[in-house]
C-alpha cells in the first residue's frame, strides 16, 4: 500500500513540475509570425505585399549569416559576394540565353551560391594552419569589395547600372509577376528553407557546430575535423544566399553591383545581430524590423532617415547586445539544450 501511495506521489510531483516547465518562447514565435505571414497579402494592398515579399527573400539572406555566424562563430563579410553573384548569372541567363524557367534559374542561383562558397571556404578555411576569426572576415571583405569593383566596371554586366528589364521567371507559360503570387512562392521557399537549418542545427552536426562555436580548441582535441565542418556549414550558407538572389533578382527586374557589394554584406550583420544571432528566427525578426523602419522613416525624414535609424540600431545593440529577441527567449532557450534536460533527469534517478 505504501508502495503504491509512493509512486502516486512521484507521479503527482512529476505532472506538477510539467506543468511548471515553461513554454518554449522560439516556436510560439515562429508559429505566430508564420500566421501572419500567411494572411498577410490579405490584408496588405499590392505595393506593400510587394515590399513583405523583398523583406522575406531578404530573411533568406540573413538566415544564412546566422548559419555561419551564430552557429559555427564563422565571420563572413562574403554573404552578399554569394547572393549578388547568383543575380547576375540567372539575370543572363534570362537575357542573353531567354532561360526564364523556375526548374533551371533557381537550381542555377543555388549552385551558384554553393560552388563560389565552397571555392572561398577551401581558400580560407582549409589551408596548412587553422585561420584566425579576423583573417576569415577580412578575406570575405575582400572578396565582396573585388566582386563589386568588377561588376561596376565591366560593360558585359552593365556597369554602374547593372542589368536592367529583366524577364519574368515562368513555370511553363505562367510567369511570375510581382504580387502574392510571388509573395507565397518567396514564403514557401523560406519556410523550407528555414526548416532546413532547424534540422541542421539540432543534429549533431549542429551540436558539433555549437561546440566548435564555443571551444574550437577542445573539440579539434577530440578528433573532430573542425576545418571541414566549417567549410561544409559555410558553403551550405552560401548555397541558401545564392538561392535569394535568384529570387530577387526575378522578383525587382533588376541586378547591379550594390548586391555583391560591402554595403550589403554589412547590412546582413547588422539584421542578425539587431534581430538576434544563434536563433534563426531572430536575423528574420532584424529584417522585419530594419526594413519596416526604413520604409516607414524615408517616407517621413526623407533627408534624415539613415542617421536616425543608425541612432536606433546602435541603442538597441547597446543595451540589448543580444539582440530585440532577448526581450522574450531566454538565453537557454536560444543555446539550446540538446537533451541536457533528460541527462539531468538520469542524474536525479
Amino acid at each position: 500500500m505504501s508502495e503504491n501511495a509512493a509512486a502516486n506521489t512521484a507521479s503527482v510531483r512529476a505532472t506538477v513540475r510539467q506543468a511548471r516547465r515553461p513554454i518554449a518562447a522560439i516556436p510560439v514565435l515562429e508559429l505566430l509570425l508564420l500566421a501572419l505571414f500567411a494572411v498577410l497579402p490579405l490584408l496588405l494592398p499590392d505595393y506593400l505585399t510587394i515590399f513583405a515579399t523583398r523583406v522575406l527573400i531578404l530573411s533568406l539572406l540573413a538566415l544564412s549569416f546566422d548559419l555561419v555566424w551564430g552557429y559555427a562563430g564563422i565571420l563572413s563579410f562574403g554573404q552578399a559576394l554569394f547572393y549578388g553573384s547568383a543575380g547576375y548569372v540567372v539575370a543572363l541567363l534570362a537575357r542573353d540565353l531567354d532561360i526564364t524557367s523556375i526548374f533551371i534559374v533557381l537550381p542555377a542561383a543555388l549552385l551558384v551560391g554553393l560552388v563560389l562558397s565552397f571555392l572561398m571556404a577551401c581558400f580560407l578555411m582549409l589551408g596548412r594552419f587553422p585561420p584566425s576569426a579576423m583573417f576569415i572576415a577580412l578575406g570575405t571583405l575582400t572578396g565582396s569589395y573585388a566582386a563589386d569593383r568588377l561588376a561596376r566596371g565591366w560593360y558585359y554586366l552593365g556597369g554602374q547600372n547593372g542589368i536592367p528589364s529583366i524577364p519574368e521567371m515562368t513555370l511553363g507559360s505562367f510567369e511570375f509577376d510581382q504580387g502574392p503570387i510571388f509573395y507565397y512562392l518567396a514564403l514557401v521557399t523560406l519556410i523550407l528553407v528555414y526548416l532546413l537549418c532547424r534540422f541542421l542545427v539540432r543534429s549533431q552536426f549542429g551540436l558539433a557546430l555549437a561546440g566548435i562555436r564555443e571551444q574550437e580548441t577542445r573539440i579539434a582535441f577530440f578528433g573532430y575535423r573542425v576545418q571541414t565542418i566549417k567549410t561544409i556549414v559555410f558553403t551550405v550558407a552560401g548555397a541558401i544566399a545564392g538561392l535569394a538572389g535568384g529570387l530577387y533578382t526575378f522578383h525587382e527586374g533588376f541586378v547591379w553591383p550594390n548586391m555583391v557589394g560591402v554595403i550589403l554584406s554589412t547590412q546582413i550583420v547588422l539584421y542578425a545581430l539587431f534581430g538576434g544571432v544563434g536563433t534563426l528566427i531572430g536575423p528574420v525578426i532584424g529584417v522585419i524590423a530594419i526594413e519596416s523602419a526604413s520604409y516607414a522613416l524615408s517616407d517621413s525624414f526623407q533627408q534624415v532617415w539613415p542617421i536616425i535609424l543608425g541612432g536606433v540600431l546602435l541603442v538597441v545593440i547597446l543595451l540589448r547586445p543580444t539582440g530585440l529577441i532577448s526581450l522574450i527567449v531566454s538565453p537557454e532557450d536560444r543555446v539550446g539544450s540538446f537533451g541536457r534536460g533528460g541527462h539531468a533527469k538520469r542524474r536525479r534517478g
